[in-house]
């Protein structure tokens, strides 16, 4: 039976008194690729926000392996759970390799100094990600799509159990979209869960194991591609009435 590593239960999510998702029950696989779609405002980045442990759940638990994040400790839990926003990181003059050892950081000792297999990590997430050619080149002179590797690769040097990013393709173009989805799978398949919102529907159809859909409130829709990109589906999701080009975009 799948081992089920991140479980969603009775969640609710949000600001303050402000619910934005309610009563959400999910059971995520270990080694899946997980994507969240919806319109924009749907919430999606509050609920990503809520399962790493940055907002606190309005109700409910996330449960990692059975535990609530709450009972869970920083140190540990930045080992296991790896993230990749879409803020921009302010990196003054690091050096692209600087950036990708602070991945390594939650397994340092109080100076902060690194190992031989912490240096031995951060090689193998630069060449992972075939980037090793930018290692000593400042990160603020990268364009997006190499800054995007970059920040991936120090997610990758924590060596985590879950990876969780919001809309990790933005502001991409399609050479760097395709390559990030490509890494995304050999990480699943290397059994790291990857959690994800996506708004470009035909990558969340290619790439995803577990598709979400967020619509009013509430998780409407979950399944694989298969079940999820139907027409009506997709149409009740983002309101859409009459498909045109979005039809043929994804169905044809």
């Amino acid at each position: 039976m799948d081992k089920v590593i991140i479980e969603l239960a009775g969640l609710s999510v949000g600001y303050g008194e402000n619910i934005i998702i309610r009563d959400i029950e999910l059971k995520l696989k270990k080694g899946s690729v997980v994507s969240l779609i919806g319109a924009n405002g749907s919430g999606k980045s509050t609920l990503l926000k809520t399962v790493f442990g940055e907002l606190k759940p309005l109700k409910g638990n996330v449960l990692l392996e059975g535990r609530p994040l709450s009972e869970i400790d920083k140190s540990e839990l930045s080992k296991r759970i790896a993230i990749l926003m879409t803020d921009r990181f302010k990196s003054g003059f690091m050096t692209c390799r600087e950036i990708v050892e602070l991945g390594r950081y939650p397994y340092t000792g109080f100076l902060g100094r690194l190992s031989g297999d912490d240096d031995r990590a951060v090689e193998d997430a630069l060449e992972k990600l075939r980037i090793s050619a930018l290692s000593d080149r400042l990160f603020n002179r990268l364009s997006d799509g190499q800054r995007q590797l970059v920040m991936l690769a120090r997610a990758i040097c924590q060596e985590p159990e879950v990876l969780i990013m919001d809309e990790p393709t933005s502001f991409l173009d399609i050479n760097y979209k395709l390559e990030l989805m490509k890494i995304v799978k050999k990480l699943s398949e290397g059994g790291i869960t990857v959690i994800m919102s996506l708004h470009e529907l035909e990558l969340a159809k290619e790439i995803s194991d577990l598709v979400v859909c967020i619509e009013g409130g509430r998780v409407v829709h979950t399944g694989a591609p298969s079940e999820i990109f139907s027409e009506s589906t997709i149409g009740e999701i983002f309101h859409i009435d009459s498909f045109g080009i979005l039809k043929k975009y994804l169905f044809g």
